[in-house]
């Protein structure tokens, strides 16, 4: 049985340490989206502080400064990709997650401040922790599908890598009915036109309690992940560009059977002559249509829609916010679904192409129907097509391509460049979509609902044309192959 399994792979094998890697997807989904269903609470408990106002702009830096940590975590995340390995990278960024989620549930920890009094000082070192859970994000979001990428066989490698996304918007649901279950019988607040919670009893537990619980519940995904990653192997790749060729076939051969991998170890040892090259060894385009392909994924604003859902649903008239966010997600994972089992057969551009125009589609619709009443449920629809349409496209489609456009010689410092610029562009997305989204031209007028919702739709507009004449198709192609495409592009 084993001497079977060791001819033809051992597919349990390949699929135990992809589901351990996808546990940093999950994670990355559920650290950016937790802040959804805590913002409204965490935004009263910091309007109550005596020493100076928290107002919108404070609260979109608060609501968005897990992003920072992500630029920062995703521009190091090739250093430490290539000098400690992909898995200790992996290992620190999972005791980040832990940490940030311990610190953003008790700022007021070992008890330097008074538990419960918001303060200047106590909104820093919220931020700090919710940068440090960013780092960690940064980090596991280029280094988890680069794992994934590096040990995949090439036929199945793009199916994979599309796991990882699933486990993203896994993450983002789960945390949708965690939120939701945590809030339970409470309720958000509610302002009046003077600015005053108008629903104080209701909402009292929200603003000193359940914002907590909601970002302490990241520890126990959290502390999973940064366990269980320390069983996988490293990859086979890191391992051959660290002269651990033996150890690198023992693994290709658990994978992929021994009568395979000594052709597939051969094939990386002809691409990496040394252990890295310089970054435009292989011209501008690669790295350009690498950051492209980041930027179009947050310029197109998805993002907002997720942060922001429960806001979204309630200033378009729902009744149950939470309700409709938690309906959304499970829309988006189904959705998800369609780009897993389809990537392999019908390839990356097509999938990337259609999505854009669907999004188009729903985002043009949510800017000519918003804020018309008798027209909302035509809204709710064109955003669910806007989300779904995402999620069989630049939500997996870019990570699977992000994994494995580059060349093994450059892969680490490409793929941090793009990721960094994923995470800058959605920093800038995220921390616009509200003061853009209530911009008046005249006083009670929906200017900025349509602008930008209609910004959004150009932008998905322009992705479908970026795709179409820029990005190649690397459906079946080996990540040995990608050295051989970039040099012919040149």
């Amino acid at each position: 049985m084993e001497k079977q399994s060791q001819q033809g792979g051992s597919r349990a094998y390949l699929i135990s340490i992809v589901m351990v890697a996808v546990l940093g997807g999950l994670l990355f989904g559920y650290d950016t989206a937790v802040i959804s269903g805590a913002e409204k609470g965490l935004q009263a408990f910091f309007k109550g502080a005596k020493d100076f106002e928290y107002n919108d702009f404070l609260h979109g830096f608060t609501s968005s400064s897990a992003l920072i940590g992500c630029i920062i975590g995703s521009g190091l995340s090739g250093l430490f990709a290539s000098r400690f390995g992909r898995k200790r990278s992996l290992i620190f960024a999972g005791i980040c997650f832990f940490l940030s989620a311990w610190g953003s549930m008790t700022p007021e920890t070992f008890g330097l401040l008074p538990y419960g009094k918001p303060t200047w000082t106590l909104l820093v070192v919220f931020n700090l922790y919710r940068v440090l859970g960013g780092i960690g994000v940064g980090m596991a979001s280029a280094i988890c599908p680069m794992y994934i990428g590096e040990v995949a066989p090439s036929r199945i490698r793009g199916m994979l890598v599309s796991w990882n996304q699933f486990a993203i918007i896994f993450g983002q649901l789960v945390v949708y009915f965690v939120n939701f279950l945590i809030l339970g019988t409470h309720a958000n607040p509610v302002y009046d036109a003077a600015g005053a919670i108008a629903n104080m009893a209701d909402a009292e537990w929200t603003i000193t309690t359940g914002w907590r619980y909601m970002f302490g519940s990241e520890m126990v995904p959290a502390g999973l992940f940064a366990l269980l990653i320390c069983f996988v192997p490293e990859t086979p790749r890191y391992l051959v560009m660290v002269g651990q060729d033996q150890k690198a076939l023992s693994i290709l051969s658990h994978i992929n059977g021994s009568s395979e991998a000594q052709t597939i170890l051969n094939d990386i040892k002809a691409t990496i002559t040394t252990k890295t090259e310089r970054l435009l060894t292989y011209g501008w385009m690669c790295i350009f249509v690498g950051i492209m392909l980041s930027v179009f994924q947050q310029i197109v604003g998805i993002n907002a829609v997720l942060y922001y859902a429960p806001r979204i649903f309630q200033d378009m008239g729902m009744q149950s916010p939470m309700v409709q966010t938690v309906i959304m997600g499970i829309v988006n994972i189904s959705f998800t679904l369609v780009a897993v089992f389809t990537v392999e057969k019908v390839g990356r551009k097509p999938l990337l192409i259609w999505g854009s125009i669907g999004m188009a589609i729903g985002a043009f619709g949510v800017a000519l129907t918003f804020g018309n009443a008798s027209l909302s449920i035509v809204t709710m629809l064109s955003i669910m097509v806007y989300s779904a349409s995402f999620m069989f496209s630049w939500g997996p489609i870019c990570w699977v391509l992000i994994a494995e456009i580059f060349p093994n010689t450059i892969r680490g410092a490409a793929v941090a460049i793009a990721v960094a610029f994923q995470w800058i562009f959605n920093f800038l997305v995220s921390s616009t979509f509200v003061p853009m989204f209530n911009m008046h031209l005249t006083a009670g007028d929906d200017f900025g609902h349509w602008f930008t919702y209609g910004f959004y739709g150009l932008m998905c507009v322009l992705a479908a044309l970026f795709v179409w004449r820029l990005v190649p198709e690397t459906k079946g192609k080996t990540l040995e192959d990608m050295t051989k495409l970039w040099k012919n592009r040149k």
